[in-house]
Parts: C-alpha cells; structure tokens; sequence
C-alpha cells in the first residue's frame, strides 16, 4: 500500500513553543492550514510503497551517521506570499549547515519523486489569504528560537487526522564518510 512519508529537521524542545504562537495565530483568524502540524523544518516529502520503507531507512541512516550535530537558530518570521506561507526564519549561519544536509538526502534518495524543500524554514501558517498573511506578520513579529540539531526524522502522513507523525528517528553520528583513495597496483 502507498504512504506519504516526510523526512524533517525536528525539535521536542521547539514543540511547544512554536504551538503557542500557532494557537495565538489561531484565536485570531480562526482555523489555517498547519495549525495543528508539530514544528519541524522540512527536507523533502516522497510516497512510496510502503514495502519500500526499510530500504529508505537503511539510506537515511547511513547517510544521517556521516553529519554533526550543530546549533540552529530561528529568529525573524517572512512569508511566501505566493504561496500563503508564514514562517519563522533560520539564521544565515544556520541556512549554510542546513542546506548541505538537505541536498544530500536529496541526493541519497533521487530515485524516489521527491517534492523537494530548498529553503529551510519553520512554517506557521500555510495558504493564508492575503489579509491574513497580513494579520499574521503584524501580530507575530519577534522571535528568537534555538536548538541543537542532531537528528533528522521520517514522519508518516495519516490520512484519517491529515497530520504527519514521528515513526523513526536518525541520530547525526559525526562519522565523515571515508574518502576514497585510488590505489596503485605497482
């Protein structure tokens, strides 16, 4: 059978407090798209067959063993306004150790079709009407989050709820790969 999976950046520690200013966003304009969805940062999303997943997993983990854990650091809210997006921002320095991450599962997995995030971000609101894009940007305007990222994780989507949730969590192992030495045979 066919599942939607993700694969994210995820904090315990950042759930609560980004599910604050969600509610508070919430008691204003009422239900929006991801109010309800746990704080993460996303890599990509894929479905696959789920008899597919352990061999994804294998993939994750080995490549998730190669990174070091490192700080992240949110601390503007932007938008997309296109798209309706609202979203709390990652540092530059945060942005140049996320990014290599991303296209490196990106990468591992390029077999699958991956619906690709390029642009790390913590989203609050999706699909918001201009107006309340607008609402959103006026009543939540400072912030300041962090935390220390050493794990990636593969969230599975239930189409029942329409939330995504935690099945397996990979631990950063900070064992570089090896590099490759040509040998000589003489």
């Amino acid at each position: 059978m066919e599942k939607t999976y993700s694969i994210v950046f995820y904090s315990k520690e950042l759930v609560e407090p980004v599910k604050k200013l969600k509610d508070f966003l919430r008691s204003k304009i009422k239900w929006y798209h991801s109010c309800n969805s746990e704080a993460h940062i996303t890599i990509c999303e894929f479905t696959i067959d789920e008899s597919q997943l352990s061999s994804i997993k294998q993939k994750v983990s080995k490549i998730s063993d190669t990174f070091t854990p490192f700080q992240v650091s949110l601390n503007h809210f932007s938008s997309f306004p296109n798209s309706g997006a609202f979203f709390i921002g990652v540092t530059e320095d945060s942005e140049k150790n996320l990014v290599p991450i991303m296209k490196k599962i990106h990468e591992t997995l390029k077999f699958l079709k991956l619906k690709k995030s390029e642009n790390p971000h913590m989203s609050i609101a999706r699909q918001l009407s201009p107006e309340h894009l607008k609402t959103a940007s006026e009543l939540l305007t400072t912030v300041n989050f962090d935390f220390l990222c050493s794990q990636i994780v593969l969230r599975e989507f239930d189409p029942i709820i329409k939330q995504f949730f935690v099945i397996d969590t990979f631990q950063f192992g900070s064992n570089p790969e090896p590099e490759f030495v040509q040998g000589s045979l003489f």
